[in-house]
């Protein structure tokens, strides 16, 4: 029971050296961090996709576009009704007070669409950046960690001039620690980086065809 209590990762960790210890308290916060970011970007996420089913259900509705527009608002809060409100708000612009046009109306109309789905799409994949750095870093910094762990038991079986498996094991155990929670923070930042980027590049294509679909309806009003 002394053997397996020594053998704890509290007890390895509180055996370590200070630069270890630090390695490893890095690794736990990354750690931390990027299941913060991962639950924060599922929330948002299903948010997102909420939002855009009932905005599309409403705009495909048959009302006019005029009282969905003065039902949300200039300054709406969900994304899709924010790039429609942009493209809604030029639309209005464009018109001279006599009734007609601006020149150029179609252009602006899509370049305000296009910042609108700019600005949603740099919201969605906001701290996937520190998903991608996690899982490129950590391994290598728990592998730091490791080397200064292995390097202190050298030095200590120098020391000591004691080969004995007793006086190495705890040494090499405490500096695999550090590559161990260096994978455990790596590896689920590498999965869900790839799905998180995944899904917010698909709700972009859906901005984006929306905007594309919104300006062909406004296209063919111009025409007409």
């Amino acid at each position: 029971m002394e053997v397996a209590h020594e053998f704890t990762m509290w007890a390895l960790f509180a055996r370590a050296t200070i630069t270890v210890k630090i390695v490893m308290i890095m690794l736990i916060v990354a750690s931390i961090w990027c299941w913060a970011v991962i639950v924060d970007k599922f929330i948002q996420y299903r948010k997102a996709r909420t939002e855009a089913r009932i905005f599309d259900e409403a705009f495909w509705s048959g009302n006019p576009l005029d009282e969905l527009f003065d039902r949300i608002g200039a300054n709406p809060s969900g994304p899709s009704e924010k790039i429609f409100a942009a493209g809604m708000l030029e639309w209005r612009r464009s018109h001279r007070q006599d009734g007609g046009l601006i020149a150029g109306a179609t252009a602006r109309i899509d370049r305000n669409m296009d910042v609108a789905i700019a600005k949603e799409t740099e919201r969605l994949q906001r701290g996937l950046t520190v998903l991608a750095t996690v899982g490129s870093a950590a391994p290598f910094i728990g592998l730091f960690g490791t080397v200064i762990g292995i390097m202190n038991s050298f030095i200590e079986i120098a020391e000591q001039q004691n080969t004995n498996l007793a006086v190495v094991a705890p040494g090499i155990a405490e500096a695999l620690l550090a590559t161990g929670l260096g994978l455990l923070a790596a590896i689920p930042a590498v999965i869900y980086y790839n799905k998180l980027s995944a899904d917010a590049d698909r709700i972009t294509s859906g901005y984006e065809a929306f905007a594309d679909e919104f300006a062909t309806i406004l296209s063919r009003q111009l025409d007409s």
